[in-house]
């Protein structure tokens, strides 16, 4: 269900445990999350579409365009 987080990952050389410090998370639930085994939180899908400079579209498969959004801040 979320390969496209693998992908990313995988793309930029880094480790699982490298990203489940980024998210203060264990490594075992992000590896779940890579699995599809559990839902990616909201707050989690910002972190990574902000960390990754992706939409969340992007990461859900929803889209091939991986161009995120403007920030509206």
């Amino acid at each position: 269900m979320y390969t496209g987080i693998r992908d990313l990952r995988e793309d930029k050389d880094l480790t699982q445990q490298q990203i489940e410090e980024l998210l203060h998370i264990t490594q075992a639930t992000y590896s779940r999350y890579e699995n599809g085994n559990l839902d990616v939180t909201s707050a989690v899908l910002i972190t990574l579409a902000n960390f990754y400079k992706v939409s969340i579209d992007y990461i859900l498969g929803q889209t091939d365009n991986s161009k995120c959004y403007p920030n509206k801040k």
